[in-house]
């Protein structure tokens, strides 16, 4: 379990500018809209959100910045499987919701990445725990779409945990342009850059549109001057 802050002096450079507002967020146009009006009709606060998409197009940023909306850095519970949320950590999880949080908003959320991996029994539990959310309670969870669609066939309890949320389903189409132009933006503020802009919109497509892997070919140098 993490908390949703990255700290570090050797911060990785996908972590170092992953947006923090939906202002900076790119590529996702639609689920952005759509976050913008649930926060001007009142926010997330008693709901729970399903996030689902390709590696790199924007889960875990997206529900960060919606755990952000109701909840401080401190507040925030971040798993990085579902494997780590356990019956007992559930339980765990239940007793907290009664209690605000310690930081202004006074809200507490937890996000749960690699949701496809839920348990039987923890998916059954919470089914009832969704339903019974205080309205300063956010809970998020992010899959990629294949991992969805296991979680379909193998768990029979997935249709109505999929009930209780807010889906946001993220594209995979057209982003290497847009991908491509943040990441020349990256490079040339890391002074990692050397190649025309048209290479990164290359990269995009040979990444498969997964922002990390796109970040991390920067960061090895393979776009300085045309290397690699």
């Amino acid at each position: 379990r993490s908390n949703a802050n990255t700290k570090g002096l050797n911060m990785r450079l996908f972590e170092k500018y992953r947006p923090k507002s939906l202002a900076e967020v790119v590529g996702q146009p639609k689920a952005v809209a759509t976050i913008q009006r649930m926060i001007d009709r009142g926010g997330y606060g008693g709901r729970a959100v399903w996030i689902s998409g390709a590696s790199g197009t924007g889960k875990t940023t997206l529900a960060r910045i919606i755990a952000g909306t109701v909840a401080g850095p401190s507040d925030t519970t971040e798993y990085d499987c579902a494997r780590q949320v356990t019956v007992s950590e559930l339980e765990r999880i239940s007793d907290m919701m009664q209690y605000r949080g310690m930081e202004r908003q006074g809200g507490r959320a937890w996000i749960i990445n690699e949701s496809h991996g839920l348990s039987k029994a923890a998916t059954e539990l919470l089914l009832g725990l969704l339903e019974r959310l205080p309205a300063h309670v956010v809970v998020i969870f992010t899959t990629t779409k294949d991992g969805e669609e296991a979680l379909f066939e193998d768990n029979i309890d997935a249709h109505p945990l999929l009930s209780r949320c807010d889906v946001l389903s993220l594209t995979n189409q057209g982003l290497a342009k847009a991908f491509g132009e943040r990441c020349f933006q990256v490079a040339q503020a890391e002074g990692l850059d050397g190649v025309p802009i048209e290479r990164y919109t290359r990269l995009a497509q040979n990444c498969k549109n997964n922002m990390r892997a796109m970040f991390n070919a920067v960061e090895s140098g393979s776009l300085i001057g045309g290397v690699g």
